[in-house]
């Protein structure tokens, strides 16, 4: 009988160890799910705030075509304008920052506008800024510059050239009279170099005018 029971001890120890094996396998598996579930969850936060980051930039965009005035600096670029003197106003009377672009650069503009840089520019909107700084929309609460991300916003027309209107009729566009449709962009970069990090944003709205004397 001696030879029987030792032949069965050796089977339990291979099956403890075989049992063994497979539970470790279960705990690394569990772990490798949870840092993935981890860090999908991070990633998706990250991602989050940087639309709602870049997104506030688009809507200071907006928010800048609002109202009756500055008609002229809402329809012809002006580099004085994008700049960091160009902060809002407490009556609401505010002017964009509206790049005047290349046409041969538009598409390029549209699908990386992270990569535009001054020759993608016409003369009109040289010496400004291409990015401005985010302030908000409310002139009496005074936007703090954020620690962590670069945030900025611009504009350019959207319709065949830099001041055309679309369904003008001869001679109104020098009045400024028609519909212009405006492409705005928005961003949230880190401001520490980290390849990948940043988030752009568009958005397009159309504002109708009445004529500058109007």
């Amino acid at each position: 009988m001696t030879p029987a029971n030792h032949r069965q001890e050796g089977a339990v120890l291979l099956v403890a160890l075989v049992m063994l094996l497979v539970l470790t396998l279960l705990a690394v598996g569990s772990m490798r799910n949870v840092t993935l579930e981890t860090r999908i969850t991070a990633n998706r936060a990250q991602t989050t705030k940087l639309v709602n980051i870049a997104d506030a930039g688009l809507r200071e965009a907006e928010f800048r075509y609002y109202g009756p005035g500055n008609i002229a600096d809402k329809l012809t670029a002006n580099a004085e304008n994008c700049s960091s003197s160009n902060t809002l106003k407490t009556n609401g009377v505010n002017k964009p920052c509206l790049l005047a672009v290349v046409i041969g650069e538009r598409q390029n503009f549209v699908e990386k506008p992270w990569d535009v840089t001054s020759n993608a520019l016409t003369e009109a909107s040289q010496g400004g800024l291409i990015w401005m700084p985010y302030r908000g929309t409310e002139a009496s609460n005074a936007t703090q510059a954020n620690d962590t991300y670069d945030v900025g916003w611009n504009s350019l027309l959207a319709g065949e050239s830099n001041t055309a209107a679309v369904n003008a009729e001869y001679g109104m566009t020098l009045e400024g009279q028609g519909t212009y449709f405006y492409l705005n962009n928005g961003k949230a970069t880190p401001k520490e170099n980290i390849a990948g990090a940043g988030l752009y944003l568009q958005s397009t709205h159309a504002n109708i005018y009445l004529g500058l004397n109007n």
